[in-house]
């Protein structure tokens, strides 16, 4: 499946998530360097609120993401997601995956988002979040930074991660991946994966399972669920890979990861 066709044909299944009730909206995000664009949703009127951060799947912060952060500020939390490449390129120019890959994801450093995702839990303390209550969910590409977040932020509470990369990244520049950080959890990880997943292979979730139980405390309590019948991607209900019942019941579990923790 190319990118274009997904985007360019709208499925269905496609999801829309209203505003009722929320205060959103797209906005600019104080950043090291200026500032990048970024998209926020939350219970209206509300303070104190747990933060999400929303980590962006390969093709960036485009209507689904957003979507995604009104679903999680729907159930109560303040939801930010950044355009974590910005600085790197337009993934909306993009129609081929590979192309997209090598010119712009591959040029993205860890360091670079670890310090965006920090900056967005410092401008959302500021907009009625409780930076010392943080959760990161993210997909595909923000899965595997689900994982490597939740090492870093030693705020962060709760994590979950869909279809993220274990044994790998994207690129010459990534340093680390999943595996080398078990025993830096701050935070227990819900790994939600797909069994037909051909690029996140289940030996690597078997190993992940392996390391996850002789890590730290936060890696014990760290889970996995594999469905059967799904793909890469399960939860896009803009692309042929959603799969709605692994989705439906995916999302469920996240909330509950969430006010298990949170």
């Amino acid at each position: 499946m190319s990118f274009s066709a997904a985007a360019g044909n709208v499925a269905p299944t496609v999801i829309h998530t209203d505003t009722q009730g929320l205060a959103h909206g797209d906005f600019k995000l104080p950043v090291a360097d200026g500032t990048i664009d970024a998209y926020y949703a939350a219970p209206e009127g509300k303070r104190d609120l747990p933060i999400v951060l929303v980590v962006q799947e390969i093709f960036g912060v485009h209507e689904h993401i957003k979507d995604l952060c009104r679903r999680v500020a729907k159930a109560g939390y303040l939801a930010v997601s950044a355009n974590l490449y910005e600085r790197q390129g337009d993934a909306s120019a993009y129609t081929d995956i590979p192309k997209l890959i090598s010119e712009l994801v591959s040029k993205v450093p860890d360091e670079q988002v670890y310090a965006d995702l920090d900056a967005s839990v410092a401008w959302a303390a500021g907009q009625g979040g409780d930076p010392k209550r943080v959760a990161v969910t993210g997909f595909c590409w923000g899965g595997r930074l689900t994982w490597m977040y939740a090492a870093h932020n030693p705020d962060v509470k709760a994590a979950v991660a869909w279809y993220g990369k274990l044994s790998v990244g994207h690129g010459p520049l990534i340093k680390r991946v999943a595996f080398d950080v078990v025993n830096e959890l701050h935070a227990p990880v819900l790994g939600l994966y797909g069994a037909k997943d051909a690029s996140i292979p289940l030996a690597d979730v078997e190993s992940m399972k392996t390391r996850l139980a002789a890590g730290n405390d936060n890696a014990k309590r760290s889970e996995f669920v594999v469905y059967p019948e799904a793909d890469h991607a399960f939860l896009a209900d803009y692309r042929p890979s959603y799969k709605a019942e692994a989705a439906k019941d995916g999302w469920q579990r996240m909330l509950d990861w969430f006010k298990r923790y949170l």
